[in-house]
């Protein structure tokens, strides 16, 4: 079952890139933007996570917290980060269960989905956003709902 706009996100505790163990319960209080991406390193990935690197500052402006989640494992996004010098954590969904409790699809039957969640401070869904091909525009998006959020 997917999750929609609306409905709050389940509990989840995932290691992050740095080996740190990252819980919802530490992203309440904050509006959070939690990105789901296919693959580390890949083309269109790195699109994504660098336009929500250079954004960063904004996202922090509008009181906003920024989380990657694909199934790569903890080395696998530790290279991918400090290539691209991120200062936000990607946490390593490495069975997807966490994909799969959020119902993010899959593609052909083989490629994972590309989807934004914007999650109020209240840890409740306020939009969602899917583009397998455009990851740029997932954070022009988010930010527009944050500042939605923030009004």
């Amino acid at each position: 079952m997917s999750l929609k706009v609306g409905d709050e996100i389940p509990s989840f505790s995932l290691l992050d890139q740095t080996g740190k163990t990252r819980t919802s319960k530490e992203f309440i209080g904050k509006p959070l933007v939690l990105f789901f991406y296919p693959k580390d390193d890949t083309p269109g990935c790195t699109i994504e996570v660098c336009g929500f690197r250079d954004k960063y500052d904004l996202f922090k402006i509008l009181g906003g917290q920024v989380c990657g989640i694909s199934n790569g494992s903890e080395k696998s996004h530790l290279l991918f980060a400090s290539k691209n010098k991120l200062q936000y954590p990607l946490l390593c969904d490495e069975n997807n269960s966490l994909r799969k409790e959020f119902g993010v699809p899959k593609y052909l039957g083989i490629i994972e989905g590309r989807v934004t969640y914007i999650i109020d401070s209240k840890g409740i869904i306020r939009h969602i956003f899917e583009d397998l091909l455009n990851g740029s525009a997932h954070i022009k998006e988010a930010l527009k709902v944050l500042k939605e959020i923030q009004a």
